[in-house]
């Protein structure tokens, strides 16, 4: 196989996906499944049945569930007291998405607010303390 360099002429996919890591990934899978209406992407599993990756998607978008590793440095925010990023999610319907993951066990943060930068919003947290912000664009 014959690699060439890119030109202007060759597309290529350009693409953001977000790694979250958690210490159970079966369960945070099933819960931003659950409570915030990701669908399923998938979960690998090793010849013992351990859940070493998994996956939800809202449309063409992916987030990558990762396990806690030392090799990899990578730990999850469970019983941090602060935080340090989270992801933004646009919904169709902020009011009724906030319904639903709050019904679901979903951690409160805020509920839905007009903010002065032009989205509806509210806050969350998932089981292992990753922030999340439901937002859904304010009409002009």
């Amino acid at each position: 196989m014959t690699t060439q360099p890119a030109t202007s002429t060759t597309t290529a996919q350009t693409a953001v996906i977000p790694i979250l890591v958690y210490e159970d990934i079966e369960v945070a899978h099933d819960f931003l499944v659950e409570a915030f209406g990701f669908t399923s992407g998938g979960l690998h599993r090793t010849d013992d049945g351990t859940v070493v990756h998994g996956e939800v998607r809202l449309g063409d978008a992916a987030i990558w569930l990762h396990a806690v590793t030392e090799e990899h440095q990578m730990a999850t925010p469970r019983g941090a007291s602060q935080s340090y990023g989270g992801l933004v999610i646009l919904v169709e319907d902020v009011d009724a998405h906030y319904a639903h993951s709050k019904a679901a066990g979903a951690r409160i943060d805020d509920a839905p607010s007009d903010q002065d930068y032009g989205l509806r919003e509210y806050g969350a947290r998932d089981p292992e303390n990753h922030r999340w912000w439901f937002s859904t664009p304010l009409a002009n």
